[in-house]
């Protein structure tokens, strides 16, 4: 069988993070609208959450490969279970999803030797047998696409497309749940939010815990919005000496909220400043202004069809990755090196945002509907 129009059973593999995930969401739709076919994702566990938000997966299973970053790697012996996992469910085809400094082979091994008939991927190098549908990979040296249209672009070669490329993720309804733990908070519901998200998976795209402890104050100071940190449940101290920082009007919920309830908290937001990470695609597919604190490490994976800012700076020389793929992006971005952005610029993204989002109600121009919660 060499025809995608008869893959009723496609297993999509995309073994990284949820933000990573997230942006997959467009080319998994592409495959489902256009095939009608059943969507198994497989993916780590640091994605398997969200994974269960997006409506176009019909079931997910997780592995942690060990040739992926992620926090806890499958022992040895896993990986020809989860191969005969694999077989066992009887897919019709599989497409692998990569970041461009990724080599897919090892993870095209999965429906190797699980013998799924059709399996598409980038690949650089000649994939030979491996790959039924092999597409050659020219980023990052010929061009980069952002991570979205990458991966549209990668189905679209077997004839998978969508109108809607906008990131899928459904929302939870556990508003009064969120709303509780808020007014447990001191959080005044009647009165709006910012959310303020400073942790990172890597240490080398931290902002400055002062710096941030700077912006909430003048945001809270001179905005009048209240301003929420969140982060994980490892990130709880460092939320609160920020908190502790920046003093009135700002509060603390890192490792306070359940994903379910953070993507709830991100709906009701009026904005999301962030680092580069799962959360800024979180705002994203909820159509919630962001503003970046973008290190550049992945410069293909800017927020996506959303109103945002990108403040962008470089990464320190003796913390970049070791991978050459990088590198050679980064020789690219350090022609003109930049700076981390002051509180100050930051100010100024954040009042640009909101001052827009106040216009488009008093002009009756298009703005993001309220989620159903």
């Amino acid at each position: 069988m060499n025809n995608w129009q008869n893959c009723k059973k496609i297993l999509c593999i995309r073994p990284d993070n949820m933000g990573d995930l997230l942006m997959t969401t467009p080319a998994i739709r592409a495959l489902k609208q256009t095939f009608n076919a059943h969507i198994t994702v497989l993916t780590s566990g640091m994605a398997a959450g969200i994974a269960r938000h997006i409506p176009e997966i019909d079931e997910v299973m997780v592995f942690d490969v060990p040739w992926v970053k992620s926090n806890q790697a499958a022992p040895n012996d896993a990986f020809m279970a989860v191969v005969e996992d694999i077989k066992n469910r009887q897919f019709d085809a599989a497409v692998v999803f990569t970041v461009y400094s990724q080599n897919p082979l090892p993870t095209v091994m999965l429906a190797y030797l699980a013998g799924i008939p059709l399996r598409l991927a980038y690949c650089r190098e000649n994939p030979y047998q491996l790959l039924t549908h092999w597409q050659p990979d020219k980023e990052p040296y010929e061009f980069i696409k952002h991570q979205v249209r990458r991966d549209l672009d990668l189905v679209a070669s077997i004839g998978a497309r969508t109108d809607n490329e906008h990131l899928s993720l459904q929302m939870p309804e556990v508003w009064q749940q969120v709303a509780q733990k808020l007014e447990q908070e001191n959080i005044d519901l009647n009165k709006p939010w910012l959310i303020m998200h400073p942790g990172v998976s890597e240490p080398k795209r931290e902002y400055p815990r002062a710096q941030w402890a700077k912006v909430a104050r003048m945001a809270a100071e001179q905005s009048g919005y209240q301003v929420l940190f969140t982060g994980s449940g490892s990130e709880r101290e460092m939320a609160a000496d920020i908190q502790a920082l920046a003093g009135h009007s700002t509060f603390n919920l890192a490792g306070k909220l359940s994903l379910d309830e953070f993507i709830c908290l991100i709906v009701h937001a009026a904005l999301v400043v962030s680092v580069n990470t799962g959360t800024i695609h979180i705002a994203a597919a909820t159509g919630t202004p962001t503003v970046v604190l973008y290190a550049l490490t992945n410069p293909q994976h800017t927020p996506w069809m959303v109103s945002n800012q990108v403040l962008s700076y470089s990464v320190d020389a003796e913390a970049r990755s070791k991978n050459e793929v990088i590198a050679h992006v980064n020789s690219y971005f350090d022609q003109e090196p930049s700076e981390l952005p002051c509180p100050e610029d930051i100010i100024a993204a954040m009042k640009s945002m909101l001052n827009a989002e106040q216009t488009s109600v008093i002009l009756n121009l298009p703005k993001r509907a309220p989620a159903t919660i």
